[in-house]
């Protein structure tokens, strides 16, 4: 394969992981409250990332004074679009912030361009519509009310989606500078003290720090966290800050519209979910303008700066 098919395979396999880890969140959800799962999740992606480091199969090439840099990484994602996420959702339908979110992409190009100096030719920025457009019409022909929404949600949900496009696009810059598994666990290892954090307090103010770990009773949301903290946070973020490398952060926003075809998929095929005309419909806008979006790339040299890990002496 060569290094740009490398990259495309693994915005596809950050998509698919992406798409199922929806269905894991509801499973992780019955048995914890949204920022204990968050706070579990990254616990053990940060647990997982560690592996290799106290095995000696990886040395962190990262000094202190580099953390100012990558710290605003870590705030944008995960820290910002998880938490906006999470009360965005408090305050408004998951439809309503399903359409919100798949703006994503049209942001990210907007930034890309202004802060990367990203060119795209009018076909991409017409393909990058159509595939966000598809999401839309999904979420739309599903139902909501725009008059029961809030607009304090609508905001929150807004921001999360912006978080998620900044990162899109200071990915892009720092994996130039920086080694893909640096970046990855300072990202989350700040998850893992934000959240956490955020978790210990909630529990002592509500003195129930003795069921902090009681979710950990539950066979299914064991294995939903397992599946959160190590593919859906450890794993997709290697492959998307490696897909980063390599890829216009333009073009891998556009693959997260993919995901919501593998969420519905997922509830299809496991939750018995029914599947109907508009879902094929909006299927077909979203992997066409993908396809479309892909083919009016420019080919420009890949980075060579894509290693994901590096062997300690």
């Amino acid at each position: 394969m060569s290094t740009t098919q490398k990259a495309y395979a693994a915005a596809l396999l950050y998509t698919c992981i992406i798409g199922f880890s929806f269905m894991f969140v509801k499973i992780a959800l019955t048995a914890a409250s949204p920022i204990d799962t968050l706070a579990h999740r990254f616990t053990l992606s940060l647990l997982a990332a560690s592996i290799p480091i106290a095995m000696k199969k990886i040395k962190l090439t990262i000094k202190p004074k580099h953390l100012l840099t990558i710290v605003p990484l870590a705030l944008l994602y995960p820290t910002s679009f998880f938490v906006f996420q999470v009360f965005g959702l408090a305050y408004s339908s998951s439809s309503e912030a399903g359409i919100i979110q798949a703006s994503i992409p049209v942001f990210t190009l907007v930034l890309a361009a202004f802060v990367l100096g990203e060119t795209s030719t009018f076909q991409q920025k017409l393909a990058t519509c159509i595939s966000t457009g598809g999401v839309i019409y999904i979420f739309a022909m599903k139902g909501f009310n725009l008059t029961s929404s809030s607009f304090l949600g609508a905001i929150l949900i807004l921001l999360s989606a912006l978080s998620a496009a900044g990162y899109n696009v200071l990915a892009k810059k720092l994996t130039k500078s920086y080694s893909l598994f640096d970046l990855t666990y300072v990202m989350l290892f700040f998850g893992f003290l934000v959240f956490n954090s955020t978790a210990l307090v909630q529990h002592q103010a509500a003195h129930t720090l003795t069921q902090y770990f009681q979710p950990f009773a539950n066979y299914h949301f064991l294995l939903a966290i397992l599946y959160l903290g190590v593919l859906s946070s450890l794993g997709t973020t290697l492959l998307s800050n490696y897909a980063l490398s390599i890829m216009k952060a333009s073009q891998m926003s556009v693959f997260s519209n993919l995901a919501t075809l593998m969420t519905i998929a997922a509830g299809v095929v496991f939750l018995n979910e029914q599947l109907h005309y508009y879902h094929i419909i909006g299927a077909i806008l979203i992997i066409g303008g993908i396809l479309c979006a892909q083919l009016y790339v420019k080919k420009n040299k890949p980075s060579t700066n894509n290693k994901i890990m590096r062997k300690g002496d």
